[in-house]
Parts: C-alpha cells; sequence; structure tokens
C-alpha cells in the first residue's frame, strides 16, 4: 500500500488553537489549511473552542450556508451550541467553533467515563484541566453529530486531535465512534516541559526519568494520564520532531511518528511589497526605541529579536539578554544595535507616554522612566526580564551602543504602540535569536528564515535539528546557526550568539543579501508540500489501524 496516497475522505482536526492564537500549533494548523484544502475540498474541517461569546473571533469569516442543515440540527436537535464558517488563512478551510461551556454539567460523568474505560486519572485536576476537556468532549460531540448526520458510515474518516487539552476528545471518538481513525499529536509532552520548566535537568538525565513518578512529584497527575491515555489508544500518535519523539518513548512510553511542521510562504511579502514592509517596519521599530531612549538611533542600525512565549528558561529568553549584555560590553562593536524581547507578559496597559510621544511624534532628549518596556506590567517588580536588565547594568542611554527594548504583548496588529502584527515587524528585522533549552519544534527560527531574516537557534529545537541536516555549514552566512546547547552551558551558548552577531554586523549590502538568499533557499525546504507527506503517512497508519479493529 503506498501510504501518501491512502488519505481519508474526511478529516476533523481540532485544537485549542483553531481560530485562537495562543502560540506555535496556531501557526501549524493554519499554514498546513492550504494544503488538505487543496486535497480534501472542504472535507476538512477544523473544530475549536468559541471563546468570543456574542462576537465572532478575528479571523473567523461566519457562513450560514456551508452545512447549513446540519447546523439547524445541532442546534435545534442536539443544543450544540456551534459557528460554522471559514477559517481566515491561505484554503479558507471549513470551520466548527463550539461552545463549550454548557457541557460542564457533564464534566463528573465524563471523567468517571474516563477513567472506567482508558484509566484517566482526573482525582489531581487544577487549573486549565476543566476547560480544556471539557473543550475536547464537546469536540467528540461535535463530531458525532456531523458524523451522524451525513451518515459517514462507509466513508474512510479520520479525527486528528493537538495536545493533551484535546485527548479526551481522541478517548471519546475511539469509544463512540469506532470506526472513525484516531489520531493524537503532542507538541511538547507536559511532563518534558515541566522538568525543563522546574530547572531540572531534562537531557543529562533523560534516560532515569519515569513519566508517571515525575507526574507525581511534579503535581501533573491529570495532564499526564490524558496525554498518555490518548496516547496509547489512539490509532496513530504522532510528534513533531525527533528530538520529542525520544521524550515521548521516555516519559509516555510510547513511539510516536514523526510529523514535522512545515510553512506556506503566503504569509511572506515578495518583490516591492517585501522591500515597503521592511522599510515600513524598521521604521516604526526604530521610532518607538528612539522615544523609549530619548535620543536619535543610527536607520542603518542591526535589529534584532527574541519572540515566542514567556517561558524565561525554556526559551533561551536568558541567554538571549546574557548575550545582549555581553555585546553592550563588548569594545569590538562598530555599530548600533537595537535588540526587542517580543514575548507576551502579563500586560496591564499600553503606556500611555509612550503612546503620546510616538502619536505626536514629539522628540525627546532623554531617557523616559523604565526605558526598556512598551507595556506596563502587573507586578513589575517581579518580572524577570526587566529584574535581570536592572541587575547586568542595561541604560538605554544615548552613549550605549546597544538598546534593548521589551515588547511584552501580542503583537496583532492593535497593541496601541506599533500598531502591526508579528510578521509586519519581523520583516524588519536583521537577525533572531532563540536560544532555546526546550522546543520541540521551533516555528519562530521557521518563520524568521521564511522571511529572509537569519537566525540563532539551538540542537534542543525540532527545528535546529532538521536544519543541522539540511545546510552544508553552521555559520551565519548560511542563515541559520545552530548551536550546542546542553543542561549546562548557558555561557557557551550566549558567547556563540555574540561572536555570530559581531560577525553579521561586518557584513556589506552584497552578503547580506546572499545571506538572505540563502535563508530562503533553506525555508523553501520547509513548505508543506514537503512536509505534508509524513503527516499523510500517519493518516494511512491510523486508517489501516481502525481497520483492522472493525474486522
Amino acid at each position: 500500500m503506498d501510504k501518501t496516497k491512502a488519505m481519508p475522505e474526511y478529516i476533523f482536526e481540532s485544537s485549542w488553537e483553531v481560530c485562537n492564537k495562543v502560540g506555535g500549533i496556531y501557526t501549524a494548523l493554519s499554514t498546513k489549511a492550504r494544503t488538505l484544502q487543496h486535497m480534501l475540498n472542504d472535507k476538512i474541517i477544523f473544530i475549536g473552542p468559541d471563546v468570543w461569546r456574542e462576537n465572532n473571533a478575528p479571523d473567523f469569516i461566519d457562513d450560514k450556508n456551508l452545512f447549513a442543515d446540519w447546523q439547524q440540527h445541532a442546534k435545534t436537535t442536539e443544543a450544540l451550541s456551534v459557528k460554522v464558517g471559514r477559517w481566515d488563512v491561505p484554503g479558507t478551510p471549513p470551520v466548527i467553533l463550539v461552545d463549550f461551556r454548557p457541557f460542564f454539567a457533564d464534566k463528573d460523568a465524563l471523567y468517571y467515563a474516563m477513567w472506567n474505560d482508558f484509566k484517566v486519572d482526573s482525582m489531581q485536576a487544577y487549573g486549565d484541566y476543566d476547560d480544556s476537556c471539557i473543550f475536547a468532549y464537546a469536540v467528540g460531540k461535535v463530531i458525532e453529530s456531523f458524523y451522524g448526520f451525513y451518515k459517514l458510515e462507509n466513508k474512510q474518516v479520520a479525527a486528528l486531535f493537538n495536545e493533551w487539552m484535546l485527548g479526551m476528545g481522541a478517548l471519546y471518538v475511539k469509544k463512540h465512534l469506532p470506526k472513525v481513525a484516531t489520531l493524537f499529536t503532542t507538541h511538547a509532552t507536559s511532563i518534558g516541559r515541566s522538568i525543563a520548566g522546574n530547572n531540572k535537568p531534562l537531557y543529562a538525565y533523560m534516560d532515569g526519568y519515569n513519566g508517571d513518578q515525575m507526574a507525581n512529584e511534579l503535581n501533573m497527575e491529570a495532564k499526564h494520564s490524558v496525554e498518555k491515555q490518548a496516547a496509547h489508544h489512539v490509532d496513530c500518535f504522532t510528534t513533531v520532531s525527533d528530538i520529542t519523539a525520544c521524550e515521548c518513548c521516555q516519559l509516555l512510553e510510547k513511539e510516536p511518528h514523526v510529523t514535522p511542521n512545515g510553512f506556506e510562504p503566503d504569509f511572506v511579502p515578495q518583490g516591492k511589497d517585501y522591500k515597503q514592509k521592511r522599510s515600513e517596519a524598521r521604521q516604526v521599530l526604530i521610532n518607538v526605541a528612539e522615544k523609549l531612549c530619548g535620543c536619535q538611533i543610527d536607520k542603518e542600525a542591526l535589529l534584532i529579536a527574541i519572540s515566542g512565549r514567556y517561558e524565561y528558561r525554556n526559551k533561551g529568553i536568558d541567554v538571549f539578554i546574557e548575550a545582549m549584555n555581553s555585546l553592550r560590553l563588548s569594545n569590538k562593536l562598530n555599530t548600533e544595535i537595537v535588540a526587542y524581547i517580543m514575548v507576551p507578559g502579563w500586560v496591564k496597559e499600553v503606556r500611555a507616554d509612550l503612546k503620546e510621544v510616538v502619536e505626536n511624534n514629539i522628540q525627546l532628549t532623554s531617557p523616559m522612566q523604565c526605558p526598556f518596556i512598551t507595556h506596563w506590567l502587573n507586578q513589575m517588580e517581579h518580572d524577570k526580564v526587566l529584574n535581570y536588565l536592572y541587575h547586568a547594568g542595561f541604560t538605554n542611554a544615548e552613549t550605549e551602543k546597544l538598546k534593548l527594548v521589551f515588547v511584552p504583548c501580542y503583537l496583532d496588529g492593535k497593541d496601541g504602540i506599533f500598531n502591526k502584527s508579528y510578521y509586519d515587524l519581523l520583516v524588519g528585522m536583521d537577525a533572531t535569536i532563540f536560544p532555546s533549552y526546550y522546543e520541540p519544534w521551533g516555528y519562530t527560527p521557521l518563520e524568521s528564515i521564511a522571511f529572509g531574516i537569519p537566525t540563532i537557534t539551538t540542537n534542543l529545537a525540532g527545528f535546529g535539528l532538521w536544519a543541522t541536516k539540511n545546510t552544508q555549514v553552521n555559520h551565519i552566512d548560511e542563515g541559520v546557526v545552530v548551536t550546542n546547547r546542553t543542561d549546562y552551558n548557558y555561557f557557551d551558548v550566549a558567547e556563540v550568539i555574540t561572536s555570530s552577531i559581531l560577525e553579521l554586523a561586518q557584513k556589506n549590502k552584497r552578503q547580506v543579501s546572499g545571506i538572505q538568499k540563502k535563508c530562503f533557499e533553506l525555508a523553501a525546504k520547509a513548505e508543506w508540500k514537503h512536509f505534508i507527506v509524513y503527516h499523510q503517512e500517519a493518516f494511512a497508519i491510523a486508517l489501516a489501524n481502525a481497520a483492522k479493529r472493525n474486522c
């Protein structure tokens, strides 16, 4: 059997991040959508949470005519509160957003059934566990309703569930719709992330860790339980990289099929549009920095960024600041650098003083109060980034060759200061740095090279391992630097970053253009048209295993 051609006739794919941009899974699904839509023509149906209540999600296009008969049936006969339409991303696939709140009344019965049928232990649940599992249950109900209404029993149907949050959905479908081929993808194991986040050495002692034991120690029993049981009971368990596959084998005791995440070039401006957007981005980025610092900044300054989740150690934010401090103190720095930390924090409000001087283009002659940050935070005195900046002696004074700007908000185009999306600012950068300690895949460095921006990452990122296999030389000239990172070589990583940026700062325009070309070439190898085959194989495995179960 050719696994690449044994595709389902219908695919339901669910995630907390469908039409709900909170992390890298959103990017994975929204960029994959066009390829799957092209293959299945409205028979790839994404299911996400309706967390907007009376309003619509920003990237949701309501369509009362899409599956209109089922919409009516779901609402009137089965009391499902759903919004049906299209996801406003390339491919515009069908999407169903479900209000899961009414299902909280079923919580106790659901948890009992999950224990009775699959030994999922929810006794120690806390935090976001209930919301996630009730949403997963609602997804199962939606699939069950759609499947029954359109009489899909004799069709090849697959249902793919992303992350532990959707684990109960996978198990519900496995029990109630046995003919449906189930897939479960973990993008990062809950225990692996927790071990790393608690400053324990994940990699040096990986072979000695027991997932169940660590779940008990780290108070993660419920999340680990649903994740582990979903991995063991679905027809195909997958993860996003070789490094996370090792983690799954050790901590979940299940070997996954690896399905790496691709990207689509649709998101990248081309030709004159690229040049214009880059010019606009640089103007906005430098202008905000000038207002914070109260001085003029060279229009040719080197702009550098780190972005992603605010996971201080896991994402290498601490190493990034260490490297920037090393650059700031270096006597080898012959050009101005502005470094941006673009990680969403606990924002209290936009800075009114900064907003005023930006909007009215008021020229300041001295740094603003707290000249590092664009938005005020709650409990600023406890913020790790700000504390490290003050401890290291950053000032953002005119005499400093390197300035640092902390952007702690979601860059959705409505932040009040930049008012541009992340991609519309990324295009203005000269380099990005992602010195991750824990990074199952790593969309941020992939996005960076897709926009022609050279990046520095580590071999503890799935993307970093992939890039190492697909580049001849590990050097900034190739567009990607993959530095070796272990549990203990923090300062070595910072030194590699410092030296790479110093080298980049010496490049002329012709050399920079050559690096940009290398970035585009490598990014092209990671487009979904190349990576979709791994996902096709996973669907084929799931269909084959479902067929065996139903013989």
